[in-house]
């Protein structure tokens, strides 16, 4: 065997030898190793024809260079990275659905010619599909079943299909805007937000701050809001107050996405129906007018509309000048919601559509009624039965008769009160036509009907504050007063509130009732609201809120 000897050389360029990879530009040692024909190989030779230490560190250094590029790809393929919203199947622009052209019922519809040209000019991208055109003119189509779906209608996805589409977001590198409805702040809070937004940071959002009654101090709100965090032990950057209608602190939201984005990617999150379009749209119009990018945008934008679950996949929006894309995506449908067991004609009738104003009961007419009358005695409202349109029945089995309940919900949504005893006939006769929703007789004789009941007990600790707030999930809130205000100022003796207040309230099944401290709206809120006194430290560890 011949004996191979080893070279080196200093050369500009590498050798042409397939052998070794080009991967030198510069000048460089070349280890090259040339065989001679022989039949056989010799041990390394030793004493001075043995390689020197020199020669086998570049012999050793060299063998490793075309190795180094495989551990790379091999890492690779191992460290998948998380699955964010597909691009490359063409999807509507309002909505999110794939694009179709097979069921003109379903989501992501459009007419094959449209679909060819589009794709044959690049230009699927700015394609709205015919269900989403009919919303955006004020249809109500339903496209949500399963366990808090919608019923009625066609539907073509579930609810745990939207939920699985947010699952990537656990391990994504991503900057979170939790969106909360302010009418319906329990029921659309999402308290294991965490189980979809992982240890992602969040941002807090209180939507539809424009529909809280006149004279309402967003001072009081914002201090509410964050308490209720607090006890609800979420941790979260900041809460703002918004309006999407009036883009009152949108502008606060921004600077405060673009102060914690870091490159990373911004997913609005929420329950359904919460106002995530809406406020993509308030937040595109407001940064349009210093950022080009939003500018453009702003053209083909998430549609907005009364429906539960308008949106059906993750929508994304190339919105900041830089890293990060902006994601639209669709709610999370909550069973325990009025939304969920209504039927979906009657969803429009849920959703306030103007400032909302408190309906007290017993009210003042009722109250000088009585006293025209003579009553020497008054029993408010002990033995009174409280319908809130054919959804909400509420049982007063005991109350001061000072005590008044003050409702804060739609307009659509007409309030009764009877007698008690006659509470049964007058619900099965005028189910459909006085109490809506269900709207219709024929709607009303499929109506589930008030199967849950939950009794409440509430003790009274103030008379010049309300004990409580009752919250319906899914439709609004009542304020329980043990003293009303027209009592509080028209009777100058000093009134017993020691007791309690029992009442009963009837549901449909799924839905959820909420008690919690009162919300300070109105010109009395912010006379009544105190503000906790906390330490420095504690101070220091709450959330800092913006209006």
């Amino acid at each position: 065997m011949a004996l191979k000897t080893l070279s080196t050389f200093l050369t500009p360029l590498s050798l042409p030898n397939p052998k070794f990879p080009q991967i030198h530009s510069k000048p460089c040692l070349i280890l090259c190793e040339f065989s001679r024909p022989s039949k056989s190989r010799l041990p390394e030779g030793t004493g001075a024809a043995a390689p020197s230490p020199g020669e086998k560190f570049l012999e050793r250094q060299q063998s490793f260079e075309p190795t180094k590029l495989i551990p790379k790809q091999n890492n690779s393929k191992k460290k998948e990275k998380p699955l964010k919203a597909s691009i490359s199947v063409a999807s509507c622009y309002g909505c999110g659905a794939p694009l179709q052209t097979s069921d003109n019922d379903a989501p992501g519809f459009v007419h094959s010619e449209t679909y060819e040209l589009k794709k044959k000019h690049h230009q699927l991208k700015t394609v709205l599909c015919g269900r989403c055109q009919l919303l955006s003119h004020g249809e109500m189509i339903t496209a949500v079943g399963g366990h808090g779906g919608y019923s009625g209608g066609k539907q073509f996805i579930t609810a745990e299909d939207l939920r699985q589409k947010l699952s990537h977001l656990r391990d994504a590198k991503a900057l979170i805007v939790k969106l909360v409805d302010v009418v319906d702040f329990n029921g659309s809070f999402l308290s294991r937000v965490r189980d979809l937004a992982g240890a992602n940071p969040i941002i807090m959002v209180v939507t539809k701050v424009d529909l809280l009654p006149r004279d309402t101090d967003f001072n009081c709100v914002g201090d509410w809001v964050v308490e209720a965090i607090t006890r609800k032990k979420l941790n979260v950057l900041s809460v703002h107050l918004t309006s999407s209608k009036s883009l009152v602190g949108i502008t606060g939201v921004i600077s405060e996405i673009q102060k914690e984005k870091k490159g990373r990617d911004v997913y609005i999150l929420g329950s359904a129906n919460v106002g995530k379009s809406a406020f993509i749209n308030a937040l595109l119009k407001t940064m349009s007018y210093n950022d080009p990018v939003a500018a453009a945008a702003q053209r083909y934008k998430p549609v907005q509309s009364a429906v539960p679950g308008t949106t059906l996949g993750p929508i994304q929006i190339n919105a900041f000048f830089g890293g990060g894309k902006l994601y639209d995506t669709p709610g999370v449908h909550l069973h325990h919601r009025q939304t969920a067991v209504v039927p979906s004609e009657d969803l429009s009738s849920l959703a306030p559509k103007s400032r909302l104003r408190g309906l007290s009961f017993p009210s003042s007419q009722v109250l000088s009624d009585n006293t025209n009358k003579g009553a020497s005695t008054v029993n408010g409202l002990n033995g009174f039965s409280i319908f809130w349109g054919g959804l909400v029945r509420i049982d007063v089995l005991k109350a001061l008769p000072e005590t008044c309940l003050t409702f804060y919900g739609p307009k659509r949504m007409p309030i009764h009160m009877v007698p008690t005893e006659k509470a049964d006939e007058f619900y099965q006769k005028e189910l459909g036509v006085l109490l809506t929703p269900p709207s219709g007789r024929e709607k009303a004789e499929h109506w589930r009907g008030l199967d849950s009941e939950r009794k409440l007990q509430i003790k009274f600790e103030d008379a010049e504050r309300p004990a409580c707030d009752i919250a319906i999930s899914g439709l609004g809130w009542l304020s329980v007063e043990p003293v009303g205000r027209s009592h509080r100022f028209s009777q100058q003796n000093a009134i017993d509130t020691t007791g309690e207040l029992l009442l009963a309230v009837h549901v449909p099944k799924p839905v959820e009732i909420f008690t919690r401290p009162p919300l300070p709206v109105g010109k009395a809120g912010a006379e009544w609201y105190e503000y906790a006194e906390l330490t420095d430290k504690e101070q220091e560890m709450r959330p800092k809120w913006y209006f």
